[in-house]
């Protein structure tokens, strides 16, 4: 008997989130030295981590023998006391993606809906698949949320919308007018989750917190993987009504965030220092890498983010052709837009780099 008799038939045809390549896969496929390759594929800090998170993290090293802290106190206060809530307003993960399942373990069952834009984190709808609920996929102009069509796509099947803002992987962004109109459309029986991994990396940022303040159905996601660049530790949190995560809290694994990574986040929360810096090295690369696309006559859509969502004709092709001279992008082709590539903000040292080898693979 095939495995698949046994399986829930909506796995068959799952296909599963492809992250971008490791540096340590492509040097050992190509034969190429890892120190030779630049990673712009997976929207990381290219600066590493907080010299503050990384002492924290080796003094946690000493205590490895020991079971973390479950219930994640000390991290769960300070994120509490910086957005100006209370610890039970916050829930941990192994990375915001697991928070992602929490909320389906809580919410969806077979025949259940979920709503999210045409072009969005892919993971939205593998989660939604695994719980055998459908999604619904709502057109996004310009490559941006429509707000208004998503919540007339509401239907009493929909138990959950996601908007990622900004949105991965187009850079765009909605406005604060544009989550009023749309969260005084949107019923009880929905869970909004506003996915905000690039939050920090806005200037004027909107305020979905009000949403939870007012005891709303809403959680929002935030994630130490960007700007905090402990990606490698698989940490984010999840903020809302105490109520909604004290459900939420009923569906994650004892100790799922590793002591470690509640240690580095916690110090790399409190280096404001670190955080402006890699700002601003990130606004000022995206800046001059749109006006290098620009003079290359190349359609790119303006990011509010960490990367660059570009034209480049057939982007396979060309993520083949960068990876084999050691620059690793990813190609769109998963989100269905084969002609475009997405590149990450490097350092101004690496945004060079990647331009010229793009050049040189445009040409050819």
């Amino acid at each position: 008997m095939s495995i698949w008799n046994l399986a829930h038939p909506w796995l068959r045809e799952l296909v599963s989130y492809e992250p971008g390549k490791p540096i340590e896969d492509v040097a050992r496929e190509l034969g190429l030295q890892p120190h030779e390759i630049i990673k712009l594929a997976s929207n990381e800090n290219p600066l590493g981590p907080s010299p503050k998170a990384l002492t924290a993290m080796r003094e946690t090293l000493e205590r490895s023998h020991f079971y973390p802290d479950g219930g994640g106190y000390y991290l769960r206060e300070a994120i509490a006391e910086k957005v100006g809530l209370r610890r039970e307003n916050i829930i941990l993960g192994c990375g915001s993606n697991e928070i992602i399942e929490f909320v389906g373990h809580a919410f969806l069952r077979p025949g259940d809906e979920i709503v999210t834009a045409r072009h969005s984190f892919l993971v939205y709808k593998l989660m939604a698949t695994l719980f055998g609920a459908h999604t619904i996929e709502v057109e996004d102009p310009d490559f941006t949320h429509d707000l208004d069509a998503m919540a007339a796509a509401i239907t009493p099947q929909t138990r959950e919308i996601f908007v990622a803002n900004p949105n991965n992987p187009t850079g765009t962004l909605v406005s604060q007018e544009q989550i009023d109109r749309f969260m005084e459309r949107v019923p009880d029986h929905v869970v909004v989750v506003f996915d905000e991994a690039y939050y920090e990396f806005l200037e004027n940022p909107p305020d979905t917190l009000k949403f939870v303040r007012q005891g709303r159905n809403v959680i929002v996601l935030r994630t130490f993987s960007k700007i905090q660049g402990l990606a490698n530790l698989r940490i984010g949190y999840g903020i809302g009504n105490p109520e909604l995560i004290s459900a939420l809290q009923k569906t994650r694994q004892p100790f799922n965030a590793n002591g470690i990574a509640q240690a580095g986040a916690l110090a790399g929360l409190l280096d404001e220092e670190h955080q402006r810096h890699t700002r601003e090295i990130t606004l000022s690369g995206r800046a001059w890498l749109q006006q290098q696309f620009a003079a290359m006559g190349l359609t790119y859509v303006p990011s509010f983010a960490n990367f660059v969502l570009v034209k480049v004709g057939d982007g396979k092709a060309v993520f083949s052709a960068l990876m084999k001279r050691g620059v690793i992008i990813r190609d769109m082709n998963a989100y269905g837009l084969p002609e475009w590539i997405r590149v990450s903000i490097g350092t101004q040292f690496q945004n060079e780099r990647f331009l010229e080898e793009l050049k040189t693979a445009l040409s050819a």
